[in-house]
């Protein structure tokens, strides 16, 4: 069982192989390659596995990584940040708060007002676009 409560079997039914291990086995799409990483559309960004509330399309900006990047998240308990060193790196692994999906990581190199870059892969998100967008 998954910190959703979610079954493994019911994750790899429901989830995309990409999604899956994306978010459940902590990988990484690679860059300019997923959904999100140049949309302009205005919405909520979603956890793919729970659905829940962790970035809006007002934070999200244009880093040059590939990745679809946002300054900050919508609440201040949505997205918890853990000590990654995987790959022989030390980083900030971005985990939904709710169910303990991986979405990817966070570094200090962007914008004001935070200073934050939380750098997702497109395929730990579902965005909920603004009706004013169809």
């Amino acid at each position: 069982m998954t910190e959703a409560g979610f079954t493994e079997t019911e994750l790899r039914d429901r989830l995309t192989p990409e999604q899956f291990a994306c978010t459940q086995q902590a990988g990484t799409e690679r860059a300019f390659t997923g959904e999100y990483w140049d949309c302009h559309d205005d919405g909520t960004y979603r956890c793919v596995v729970c659905d829940a509330a962790l970035f809006s399309s007002d934070t999200k900006f244009e880093s040059g990584s590939g990745w679809p990047s946002f300054f900050e998240t919508v609440g201040d308990d949505v997205v918890r940040i853990e000590t990654d060193t995987s790959h022989e790196m030390v980083r900030e692994e971005a985990i939904c708060t709710a169910c303990g999906a991986h979405l990817g990581h966070r570094f200090p190199d962007g914008p004001a007002p935070t200073g934050q870059r939380y750098c997702m892969n497109s395929a730990s998100l579902r965005l909920d676009r603004d009706p004013s967008d169809d």
